[in-house]
């Protein structure tokens, strides 16, 4: 048979496109558009459904799935999608990272490139092209229950840190054998919900969206980011599958994006039994199509409802060709038509590496942030047999329900987190606790004792499942304080020399649909910090919680505080080398702790104009603020200066400041710079990040460190909803953290 134009990989793209979509029946063009799930009947998939993606696989699957395309008329290959979020998360034996709010609190972009890199090799292995990541929703309520999954509160942060793990994905291009495609999400204005309640109505205007959610996925967009993923809530009550103004005339239009578009799970079939905003699958798969979506994950009646709607006049023929084509120019540039990509023989040498765990051990020491210390830490361990030396530790207790769990030191995405039904977690023997570090770095006596258990799952009595048979998230039911755990705890509290306290929050406490009410330690855990600490020996607190969380006001009189949000595989070695001194605490916050649910919001760059700074009965500062961490050396600023205080809008603001070293450890600074407009047309934030430098800085040694930005940088989006820099007073704020009195401020004027 001789082979048909599109059959030839000499053509170019657009031709061998514009040929198979000539050959394709109206049926193919539908199927192509369906993302279905590959542990349902997989041949009904292909064969009659004619599907042009699926997800949820494993190698024997893929397999499954390549040769049955080969059955069908047409043989266009299937892209294979996963959530493949700080690692290869459901895949035996994977290098699984620190969360990606995790990595955020490394300010590293080159670790996070790296990262995504490394991950995009191994999932290439596996015969997956997508990745559902990175996520670029801007963390604002903390009870919300996807907080982990983002990069911080910031826009700046989290578009360079998303920048940067798109590129690791997609490597030097989708010909690469080792590229995957990278998906933004979750576009736009999801995490701005309502009572912290995941994907629930997004009460946010135009105006907000262009000022803060916008602009990161604006970032990517022009970096070329392949594919986005939206939403599942609604804005102004229209769900943003169909949202004609974000998808045509903002991402499409101004932006001028070409990549394709994926729903999220079922939000096609959503605006028919939950949202009940389309009265049937016809007219949601109208509205869907309508409005430019190309890929329709997880909604099966998404085939029959179109193909209804074309029969009812309500679609024609060619409203499919502009998403097919989006789809298989992707196939086309992945090269799938030559190559599937099916699973390669040999990736058991390739994932969950030695160079992998390196980098993820690497991750994990830049990502822990040191919230306080008395000058406990670094800890001296001591031999248990040997001499002990003026303030070393000779006995440790190791105490709490998060010490040595395996997997809950993971999070979500990770295995055993829930979502993937084959998998119950990941190889033991490939993590590393905090128990296990702590006995293993140093020759000292390590006591462990649980001290406290955080929750049991119950059925949600509302039933197993949702209306499209999704499982429902179980119930969480706190376990109250056991008095001999606890009694245990103390005992070994007396008798060490030091405590480490591990405590946080675990799974079903964060993930979707699993936001909470309360932002406090459950279970046991208050009152075993309570009682730990009441023993007057030194406690090292470890927060390890997938996002800010509230501690006991026992906590004031710790030692030291730590958090690690979900440290990933490397994790607990991370943290007993910070303890011991091994590293250098480097992380910084990339997102605000409140010091009570109800004091919600507490992210930096709020709308100037409250009246005071306090609630009747709590301040409205935050407990630690974006941007903090310690340094286990004292780092001094002074001496900022601008090179011009008089620029026009197309200027470079040009600064310097100095760094002194005033201790005898070097330090890993994290200099950042904000901007204050100081009278603005229409409301606007008292500071904003604009760009950060990580400095080096040697025991006392001082360093002049320029600083660059672009006055173009210095935007407001004003009351018409247009982007502009007014002219005007400025001041350039330059620290260590976001928080006023850690800035050195310097006075510019914009003409």
């Amino acid at each position: 048979m001789t082979p048909l134009p599109y059959q030839d990989s000499s053509l170019p793209i657009p031709d061998r496109v514009a040929d198979l979509l000539s050959h394709m029946s109206v049926e193919e063009k539908v199927g192509q558009m369906l993302q279905l799930d590959a542990r349902d009947d997989i041949g009904d998939h292909v064969l009659r459904r004619h599907v042009g993606s699926i997800l949820h696989t494993s190698p024997e699957r893929i397999v499954q799935a390549n040769r049955l395309t080969s059955q069908t008329r047409l043989r266009i290959p299937l892209l294979v999608g996963e959530d493949c979020i700080h690692g290869h998360s459901f895949w035996p034996g994977a290098t699984i990272y620190p969360t990606q709010l995790g990595m955020a609190a490394t300010w590293d972009a080159s670790l996070v490139e790296q990262v995504a890199r490394a991950t995009a090799v191994e999932v290439a292995a596996t015969g997956i092209h997508w990745t559902f990541s990175p996520v670029l929703c801007i963390a604002r309520d903390l009870r919300w229950g996807r907080v982990n999954e983002t990069f911080g509160e910031d826009p700046v942060l989290i578009g360079e840190l998303a920048s940067a793990m798109v590129r690791g994905y997609q490597g030097s291009g989708l010909a690469d054998p080792t590229a995957i495609l990278a998906t933004a999400k979750h576009f736009a204005g999801y995490s701005e919900t309502q009572g912290g309640r995941d994907a629930s109505e997004a009460d946010i205007s135009r105006r907000k969206l262009r000022s803060w959610f916008l602009p990161p996925f604006e970032r990517v967009a022009r970096e070329g980011c392949r594919t986005f993923m939206l939403g599942y809530q609604t804005t102004d009550g229209v769900p943003i599958t169909v949202n004609d103004w974000l998808l045509s005339d903002v991402l499409r239009g101004e932006w001028g994006y070409t990549g394709t578009l994926i729903t999220d799970w079922d939000n096609v079939g959503r605006m028919v039994w939950e949202q009940r905003v389309q009265p049937d699958f016809a007219h949601a798969a109208a509205a869907a199509v309508k409005a430019g979506n190309d890929m329709v994950m997880t909604t099966p009646q998404f085939f029959e409802g179109a193909l209804e709607a074309v029969s009812r006049g309500m679609l024609d023929s060619s409203d499919f060709d502009a998403a097919v084509a989006r789809i298989l120019t992707l196939k086309f540039e992945l090269g799938l038509f030559e190559n599937p990509r099916l699973p390669e023989a040999g990736v058991a040498e390739i994932v969950g590496g030695r160079a992998h765990a390196d980098l993820n051990l690497q991750v994990a020491r830049r990502s822990l942030v040191l919230l306080e210390n008395d000058g406990t830490l670094p800890v001296s361990p001591a031999s248990p047999d040997g001499p002990v030396a003026a303030g070393a530790v000779r006995r440790l207790a190791v105490v709490g329900p998060l010490a040595d769990d395996a997997q809950e030191q993971l999070g979500d995405w990770a295995g055993g987190s829930g979502q993937a039904g084959w998998l119950d977690g990941q190889p033991r023997e490939m993590i590393t606790t905090v128990l296990d570090g702590l006995r293993a770095i140093a020759p000292w006596e390590v006591v462990h004792a649980r001290g406290a258990d955080i929750l049991n799952l119950e059925p949600d009595p509302a039933g197993a499942t949702w209306p499209d048979g999704q499982p429902r998230p179980p119930v969480v039911r706190p376990i109250p304080a056991d008095d001999a755990q606890i009694a245990e705890a103390i005992t070994a509290a007396q008798r060490a020399d030091a405590v480490v306290a591990v405590v946080g929050d675990a799974r079903g406490l964060y993930g979707e649909g699993r936001s909470t009410a309360t932002l406090e330690l459950i279970g046991g855990q208050a009152e075993l910090l309570d009682a730990v600490i009441a023993t007057g020996t030194p406690v090292i607190v470890v927060l390890m919680a997938s996002k800010p969380l509230v501690l006991p006001a026992s906590v004031r009189d710790a030692a030291a505080v730590i958090w690690v949000a979900n440290p990933g595989m490397k994790g607990g070695l991370a943290i007993a080398e910070l303890i011991t001194g091994a590293i250098e605490p480097a992380g910084r916050l990339p997102i605000s702790f409140a010091r009570h649910a109800g004091q919600q919001p507490t992210y930096y760059n709020q709308i100037r104009g409250q009246h005071g700074d306090r609630y009747a009965d709590l301040t409205q500062a935050p407990a630690w603020a974006f941007g903090q961490g310690l340094s286990y050396t004292t780092v001094s600023y002074s001496d900022l200066v601008l090179e011009s205080s008089s620029l026009t809008a197309d200027a470079v603001i040009r600064a310097s400041v100095t760094l002194t070293n005033t201790g005898d450890r070097p330090a890993i600074e994290t200099v950042q710079v904000y901007v204050r407009d100081e009278v603005t047309s229409a409301s606007w934030a008292d500071r904003e990040l604009k760009t950060y430098r990580q400095v080096r800085v040697e025991p006392g040694d001082s360093v002049r460190v320029a600083l660059e930005v672009p006055v173009a940088d210095c935007t407001i989006v004003d009351a018409r909803g247009a982007r502009v820099v007014e002219p005007g007073a400025f001041a350039l704020l330059v620290g260590p953290s976001s928080r006023e009195e850690d800035l050195l401020s310097a006075e510019f004027t914009v003409a």
